[in-house]
């Protein structure tokens, strides 16, 4: 293509789609198609690797692509000619921008989907005041050095805009990554957490309409268009909420939880989304207003129409397109235009204005709302917190001419310094408690006790899927037993914290402890099957089921596990087996990061532990107790993990619907025992008397088993018919049952049953007893505890045991 007036001046040629193939003499790098799956894949390596890299620093993922869209722009690998020429031509930059603002509309309308105007009219006096507070501070400091940034590095720039782009650049909290940190920090479902999440929402909204007001104040014409953009954009909202919403709020009333929402719903809201960006676009503020504005009228509360788009989009935008952005970001940043003393002076300057005054206004607000100066200050970091929408904001004033590249580098390495400091400051300076705190008055951690006929049995069971909850029931209605004795089960619900993960509908559920918060009717997701199935069963039994959820990194949720175990007083802890059934009978692994959580908590434990290997027990549903017919069988070779099994099976053998077995082994070559006698104490509590009673519901047998093979040989024959077998972890066998297992955590015998060469169909729970020589938290051994000195089953290996808690724990109320 060549200009007019002697075609002296060539203009890049605009870039075909696709290629004929290099057999044909195309070079691939010269279509637009291939080039930009080029472009997306070297994004999307550059940037998981270096959030794989970032990740024992706990930082968030927006680090690693920001950074990498900077390394692959001509501050790192665009210093390369070749590079730049051949990767990310000029010709090709027009579809990048394109596809990345695609992304970018699609990610501000599912942050809007994510926040909801009603939790806004309910935020606190305190998180309301300190939301203004740590924004007038910094705006009123961005305001400042505007001037000075315009008076010595770019005296053109216009001074209304640049001051207002300033002064949002300093403001604003980056929502979705501050709710990640406080995650990553465990953090969320504090006092902390709640009132920082509160706080910055509040910004986030001033933040963008002090945003619109900013692209508002560049339009190049008269002082008028300016007013006639804001009024059209005031128009535009009240338009979208009277004739919009309720259209949204059909579809979503239209759209119960638990079902697939329809695909025309879907279609047409992805229509609406698009609509109102170009209404936007033309209006003159900018398309992503239309998107965020259609996001935030969607109904939070009607079906599962939000969470639905959100699960649908999210993947979507947040892997693929989104890290677009940050290239397109990285592109026009030049770091090395930050040369001399007075642009790195600049730099000191705009990120010491901004900590001082982002962390002095909160802190100060803080502290006359009665705040402790220490969560004070912590409450101050992490309203400091940057992210994508601050590059938003930078860019837009980058497109605007409102900033040039020096003003563009120097802001968006402010963002990335302040974002990176916040984990380890925060880490630094505040430090909660303990879960130790409490723990003294903590005395019932066995199901093994004096007084479990008069005492309440406190039960916490997790679950990886809502698949397992129907097991879980099962499990403890065949546990409650006809004693006097109150059984309260609380029923944990893993969820792994991912980027995938929705920060406001975490918060919407979070409780005012920092403790795995309580799930209520109104959560989204799946979060509202599990409160309605276990509501049901509560209600239907006499047994108190107290439905929570942990959100957080399968490294760390162990934490959450034995904090919460030790804070509810549990006496036994039921673990999920780290693989589930499959169709043709097989065990496959959920995930392997589970694995190694089963291993923590068992090292760690202030309870007993059992770990369940669900091969549905009772079926795929919910049994009513009348209806519960179940073959239990005990394996008994003898130990505390052993006589642990037995009492709690032996809870289960009252159960009217039960029938038990107790098969007691007698292996031939195993080291005798020290403590024998206490092996047959606990079989004439547990099964002596009941059959003395002659209600034929407990069974008694002795097996003599010489060698391995025996052994197993037995194990597989008593189980046939079982639904559900019991062991202890420690049984002392004279040699493993399996020539090879994936889970030596299990035990010689708890390895076995969870073989498929055992059974398909009967479900296993191994059962660890409570050993105060492994848990952390407690310094001496509980009077009366003569099992501590018995040896267990050491774990696969010492880098798979728990690490010291860390001092970063939420508080812990009781």
């Amino acid at each position: 293509m060549v200009m007019a007036g002697g075609g002296s001046s060539a203009l890049c040629a605009p870039m075909k789609a696709t290629s004929e193939g290099v057999w044909q003499g195309d070079s691939p790098l010269r279509f637009s198609l291939p080039l930009i799956i080029l472009q997306v894949c070297l994004v999307l390596v550059l940037t998981r690797g270096l959030a794989f890299a970032l990740r024992p620093l706990r930082q968030p993922r927006v680090i690693a692509e920001i950074i990498g869209g900077i390394l692959l722009g001509p501050s790192a690998l665009g210093r390369s000619k070749v590079f730049l020429n051949n990767v990310f031509p000029a010709e090709s930059l027009t579809v990048l921008d394109t596809l990345a603002n695609i992304g970018l509309l699609f990610f501000l309308f599912l942050v809007g989907l994510e926040l909801d105007p009603a939790s806004l009219r309910r935020t606190g006096r305190r998180a309301f005041a300190i939301a203004v507070a740590g924004i007038s501070l910094p705006f009123a400091f961005g305001v400042g050095s505007s001037l000075a940034l315009r008076a010595a590095i770019d005296p053109a720039a216009p001074r209304g805009p640049l001051v207002v782009f300033m002064g949002v650049a300093l403001s604003i909290t980056a929502f979705p990554v501050l709710a990640r940190i406080l995650a990553e920090l465990k953090l969320l479902t504090t006092d902390l957490g709640r009132m920082a999440m509160s706080a910055a929402a509040v910004n986030d909204i001033t933040a963008w309409i002090l945003l619109a007001l900013a692209i508002a104040l560049t339009g190049s014409g008269s002082p008028f268009v300016s007013v006639y953009v804001l009024l059209c954009g005031i128009g535009f909202v009240v338009a979208a909420t009277f004739l919009v919403r309720p259209a949204l709020v059909y579809m979503a009333r239209r759209s119960p939880a638990g079902e697939p929402i329809k695909e025309s719903f879907v279609c047409s809201t992805v229509a609406i989304v698009l609509a109102a960006g170009f209404a936007t676009d033309a209006i003159g503020i900018h398309a992503l207003f239309g998107a965020f504005v259609i996001g935030v009228l969607i109904p939070k509360d009607e079906g599962a129409y939000a969470g639905a788009l959100t699960e649908k989009m999210e993947d979507l935008v947040s892997s693929l397109f989104l890290p677009l952005y940050f290239v397109s970001s990285g592109l026009k940043t030049n770091v090395a235009t930050i040369s001399g003393a007075q642009s790195w002076g600049f730099l000191a300057l705009v990120i010491t204005t901004a900590c001082a005054g982002k962390i002095g206004g909160t802190v100060a607000a803080s502290l006359l709302m009665r705040v402790p100066p220490r969560e004070a200050l912590a409450l101050g970091l992490l309203m400091n917190t940057k992210g994508l929408v601050e590059l938003i904001v930078l860019n837009i004033g980058r497109d605007r001419k409102v900033l040039n590249e020096e003003a563009f580098a120097i802001l968006v390495l402010m963002a990335l310094t302040t974002t990176f400091m916040t984990t380890p400051a925060v880490t630094a300076v505040y430090r909660p408690a303990r879960r130790g705190g409490g723990a003294s008055a903590y005395k019932h951690r066995t199901v093994e006790r004096r007084d479990a006929e008069d005492s309440e049995l406190r039960v916490l069971a997790c679950f990886h899927a809502s698949r397992g909850i129907p097991t879980l029931i099962n499990l403890v209605e065949a546990s409650r037993g006809t004693r006097r004795s109150k059984l309260t089960m609380y029923a944990m619900h893993l969820v792994e914290l991912s980027e995938r993960s929705s920060a406001i509908s975490m918060v919407q559920r979070a409780r005012r402890n920092g403790l795995p918060f309580s799930s209520s009717r109104r959560s989204g997701g799946g979060g509202g099957e599990v409160v309605v199935a276990f509501e049901a069963f509560r209600r239907l039994s006499a047994v108190t089921v107290r439905p929570m959820t942990a959100i957080s990194d399968l490294n760390t949720i162990h934490e959450d596990i034995v904090a919460s175990a030790l804070h509810k007083r549990a006496a036994l802890l039921v673990l999920p087996f780290h693989k589930m059934l499959s169709h043709d009978g097989t065990m496959e692994p959920v995930d392997r990061a589970y694995h190694q959580v089963n291993v923590r908590v068992l090292g760690s434990a202030p309870c007993s532990v059992a770990v369940l290997v669900d091969r549905v027990l009772g079926g795929a549903a919910q049994v009513a107790a009348p209806e519960v017919s179940y073959a239990v069988l005990v394996l008994f070779f003898g130990g505390p993990d052993d006589r642990e099994a037995l009492a709690y099976a032996a809870r289960m053998g009252e159960h009217p619907g039960i029938e038990l077995t107790v098969a007691r082994f007698a292996v031939t070559g195993a080291a005798p025992r020290a403590n024998a006698d206490r092996d047959e104490e606990a079989l004439q509590r547990y099964v002596t008397r009941a059959l003395k009673s002659g209600d034929g519901s407990v069974k008694y047998e002795e097996v003599a088993a010489a060698e391995r093979g025996d052994v197993t040989a037995a194990i597989k024959a008593l189980g046939r018919g079982k639904n559900l077998v019991v062991a202890g972890r420690s049984a002392p066998v004279s040699a493993p049952l399996v020539e090879k297992s994936d889970c030596p955590e299990m035990g010689a015998v708890g390895s076995y049953l969870a073989t498929p060469e055992f059974s398909t169909t009967a479900s296993v729970l191994v059962v660890q007893r409570y050993n105060p020589r492994s848990d952390p938290a407690c310094c001496s051994r509980p009077a009366g505890d003569e099992d501590a000195e018995e040896a267990v089953v050491p774990f696969p290996s010492s880098s798979s045991r728990p690490a010291p808690e860390s001092e970063s724990e939420s508080q812990y109320s009781r």
